[in-house]
């Protein structure tokens, strides 16, 4: 007799593919294991520290028996505040704190949970690409069909949105957006969002934007705020972050502001999957918001230095590069003849010929194949760093391309 159960997934699970940033994680730890030094481009995780303000507050805190108990689900009363007043500090938004913000476990399991509460079967959700993985399998898990379209610029943006409204029926219900965009760090106008509104409006979707980066921004540009835009509190919410503006990623604290709502949508979802963030990490998330704007600025300006060490190394590489105007990452197109490898397999090459991780392009789809997006975590020397063990690995390559031991096509799919 087989007593064997057969494990079935949901049919979501399908629709779900491989996690690459997954996979390229697996392969540096791995290394690191083995005691191999791996410089990692790869994650865009911030390897400077949390302001001491924000540390230790927290552990001023922390040693506090009420702060163990389980938190307010939807955010401190103080934290919401705060919040509504950074918005009007810099943006002049006016925010009530209350029913128009609440935090989340960082903006990606904010954004996860929303789709959840807003999407479903037979709705259709809208996506630029390349795209962070979780603007377009969220919706996908939630049920909901997704059309994606390349990122363009904003005029053939607002083009594509408005040409798919007008013949798709029923219309899209949300459009995801990500301004700083990640991978790609484009910034958005105050216009286009004012045209973004307007499209909203007449076609009853609504928007959700992902500001995670509205903090990281070069060259005297400027990242304007959705919600700044009049209307835009009638349409739609965006979702901020402390991960990169305070280097405080594994502290998982985000927030979502904006339409009641729609925030109330999302506070409904959590208050059944989840009860909150640590309270001591919401205590310290005020000192953060209220007193850390100077941290800000040299932490920008540390990203900027090494944006340009990168961006300039691999300009003497032979690569063409753009410098990014925001995020903390740089978008570049794979040269000539190694981007006829694709993306993934370039990835691999470097992390196994220069123990370097990047990140493919290809996780942030098919657009992407042929990018990567370099992190800027690491510090000036390890970039340039980096760039040697890369620029060797180059070398190895086209040795024995020329020997015909190497062949420049992108691994076969296996399995």
């Amino acid at each position: 007799m087989n007593n064997e159960v057969t494990i079935r997934f949901a049919e979501r699970m399908s629709q779900l593919p491989p996690y690459l940033f997954g996979m390229i994680n697996k392969i540096k730890m791995e290394k690191r294991w083995e005691g191999i030094d791996v410089i990692d481009l790869g994650m865009g995780n911030p390897m400077d520290p949390t302001p001491n303000k924000v540390t230790e507050k927290l552990c001023e805190v922390a040693v506090d028996p009420k702060t163990h108990r389980y938190p307010v689900a939807g955010g401190m009363k103080n934290l919401k505040r705060e919040i509504a007043l950074f918005y009007k500090r810099k943006y002049g938004v006016e925010l009530t704190g209350e029913d128009d913000v609440i935090c989340t476990i960082g903006s990606k399991e904010g954004i996860s949970h929303l789709c959840l509460a807003l999407l479903g079967p037979g709705d259709t959700v809208l996506v630029p690409s390349p795209f962070f993985p979780v603007h377009v399998y969220a919706a996908v898990i939630a049920g909901a069909s997704v059309l994606r379209f390349p990122l363009g610029s904003e005029e053939e943006f607002l083009r594509q949105v408005s040409s798919m409204c007008q013949s798709l029926y029923p219309h899209p219900k949300l459009v995801m957006l990500n301004y700083p965009h990640n991978p790609t760090g484009t910034l958005a106008s105050r216009e286009f969002f004012v045209e973004m509104v307007k499209l909203a409006k007449r076609f009853n979707f609504m928007v959700i934007n992902d500001f995670a980066y509205g903090q990281i921004v070069y060259d005297d540009h400027v990242a304007p705020s959705l919600l700044e835009i009049p209307g835009a509190l009638d349409v739609g919410v965006e979702f901020g972050s402390f991960s990169k503006s305070y280097n405080m990623a594994g502290w998982r604290l985000g927030y979502c502001v904006g339409n009641k709502e729609m925030v109330g949508g999302l506070a409904k979802i959590k208050g059944y999957y989840d009860y909150g963030i640590f309270s001591a990490i919401q205590v310290a998330g005020i000192v953060a918001m209220r007193d850390c704007d100077e941290a800000i600025v040299e932490q920008v300006a540390v990203y900027q230095k090494r944006r340009d060490v990168l961006c300039e190394g691999l300009a003497r590489m032979g690569w063409e590069v753009d410098k990014p105007k925001a995020g903390m990452f740089v978008w570049v197109r794979i040269p000539e003849p190694y981007v006829r490898m694709g993306s993934i397999r370039f990835s691999v090459e470097m992390m196994n010929r220069a123990n370097v991780a990047v990140a493919p392009g290809a996780g942030f789809g098919e657009e992407g194949d042929g990018y990567l997006r370099l992190a800027l975590v690491e510090n000036e020397n390890r970039i340039r760093q980096a760039l040697k063990q890369m620029k060797r690995a180059l070398v190895e390559i086209d040795q024995e391309v020329k020997a015909g031991t190497f062949v420049l096509q992108p691994d076969a799919p296996q399995g």
